[in-house]
């Protein structure tokens, strides 16, 4: 099945097919979630069959709308999707562009939606195998350490934002 994306061609918002967005590097839109507890975050380590940046350490959840997809249904779904998640209520905290080599002759040139998720009481999360291989809770102060400190073991777009834009999506 063919995945059609939002990016943006001669100007114009198209449904392009999900992997020549990243060979071509189209801008187009996506989404984030960071699932909090406290200041603890959860983050997944990649599924080894995933086509980019497979078995790096992300945000809880990340991905791209299906052609007219509202970012806040897509949030959700891809939470239940990858990580069994539902119930949340998710709160829009910023908008972040940003480009990066993602391996492979891949780039991710993105317009992201970022949302926060409170789960203090979030005791049950059910990694999807095909999606997401491990997942964690970290003190977000220390996860920003270990990202400039080894930054081979985490996603681009999570360093991106740790060392860019930690003010506008984690502040109150």
């Amino acid at each position: 099945m063919t995945t059609m994306i939002p990016a943006w061609v001669n100007g114009r918002l198209s449904p392009v097919e999900k992997l020549e967005v990243h060979e071509r590097g189209l801008r187009h839109k996506a989404i984030s979630v960071f699932v909090m507890r406290g200041h603890e975050t959860l983050i997944q380590r990649r599924a080894l069959g995933k086509y980019h940046t497979p078995g790096l350490w992300a945000n809880a959840c990340c991905t791209h709308p299906f052609w007219d997809e509202a970012a806040l249904t897509c949030a959700k779904r891809r939470l239940d999707e990858e990580l069994g998640i539902t119930g949340l209520r998710l709160e829009h905290r910023d908008q972040v562009e940003y480009r990066a080599d993602v391996g492979n002759g891949l780039t991710e040139h993105e317009l992201v939606e970022i949302y926060v998720a409170e789960a203090v009481a979030l005791t049950d999360v059910t990694p999807n195998p095909a999606e997401v291989m491990d997942t964690a809770w970290v003190d977000l102060t220390e996860l920003a350490r270990k990202t400039r400190e080894t930054p081979e073991h985490f996603t681009p777009w999570l360093r991106i934002y740790l060392a860019d834009h930690m003010d506008s999506i984690f502040s109150d």
